[in-house]
């Protein structure tokens, strides 16, 4: 629904990966603003809204496609290694939101099987640990995930400075945004992805607690 003149302006994006025997199926959406901007079904990233031009989407959408097929081999190659028969469900929601007295606040977080496992914690540019159960699988995968810069330092600037320079531009309403502004708009869905490959390394090396 369109946002509100009292509401933050939100921009959002959820990803959403189901592995079973070793199969990963992907889907997801971003929103800017109360309006659809991209679709991800499967390895094929449509941007909805005409942010970037031709010739520069072609290379985000190639950016998005080898990241997740990278994490589907991943996938792949541990199963081999450490089965599993059930159905593992991982959802990563992350976006900012600028206020109308010129605050922000930023946010991802993940969950798994449809319960809290990791967050991040934008300020600091760390990984917490919000599941209940299964420590050392959590462990494992925020251990993985804060070694390196893209999911800790890039992906802090990421949320705190280009998400919200996104929100001032959509907000000063100045019609034609400028490339610096939409170029960064699919590097959120890129740095979703990442963020899922320190996850598979938890998951499935660590299932039952055998890191």
């Amino acid at each position: 629904c369109p946002a509100s003149l009292a509401a933050p302006l939100t921009f959002t994006m959820l990803q959403w990966t189901r592995v079973y025997k070793g199969n990963s199926i992907f889907w997801g959406n971003a929103s800017l603003d109360g309006r659809l901007s991209h679709l991800l079904e499967g390895l094929n990233v449509t941007q909805v809204l005409p942010l970037e031009p031709p010739e520069t989407w072609a290379r985000r959408r190639q950016d998005v496609n080898t990241y997740l097929l990278y994490f589907r081999q991943l996938v792949q190659l541990f199963s081999k290694e450490r089965p599993i028969n059930y159905t593992q469900s991982l959802c990563c929601r992350l976006g900012c939101q600028l206020f109308p007295n010129g605050t922000a606040h930023s946010f991802y977080e993940v969950t798994l099987n449809g319960t809290a496992f990791l967050s991040f914690h934008v300020p600091n540019a760390t990984w917490e640990r919000r599941w209940p159960g299964g420590d050392a699988v959590a462990a494992y995968a925020e251990g993985e995930l804060m070694k390196w810069p893209k999911t800790t330092q890039d992906l802090q600037h990421f949320l705190n400075t280009t998400c919200v320079d996104i929100l001032r531009a959509q907000s000063a309403r100045t019609g034609k945004q400028s490339s610096r502004s939409h170029a960064p708009l699919v590097l959120g869905l890129i740095l979703g992805t990442v963020a899922l490959l320190g996850m598979a390394v938890g998951i499935f090396l660590c299932t039952g607690g055998r890191c």
